[in-house]
């Protein structure tokens, strides 16, 4: 299964993900608001943290094809590069 991120269509949400089996779209996520400061925009460890802190219970029940865990691993994961971020998802999850 391959998976695409791009900028959401819908004016509140910031991104897409798009899954795909082959040719075949699978499914499409909406995950972010749109107009949040989020770990991408400031880098900021402490705000992360309090994110992460507030919807670990949420995340640990979330299937990999989650708002949820599309949220924590990719606009608060790691790295304040999306595309890093992007690829580790990918990697743990085999979606490349």
């Amino acid at each position: 299964m391959k998976l695409e991120i791009k900028p959401s269509y819908l004016k509140n949400k910031k991104y897409t993900a798009i899954y795909y089996d082959g040719d075949k779209k699978v499914r499409t996520i909406q995950f972010g608001l749109k107009g949040s400061t989020t770990f991408l925009d400031m880098g900021d460890k402490k705000l992360r943290d309090a994110y992460r802190a507030r919807h670990r219970a949420v995340y640990n029940k979330a299937p990999p094809m989650s708002a949820s865990r599309l949220s924590m691993e990719i606009i608060w994961g790691n790295s304040t590069d999306i595309n890093k971020n992007i690829m580790a998802y990918k990697k743990k999850y085999g979606f490349i």
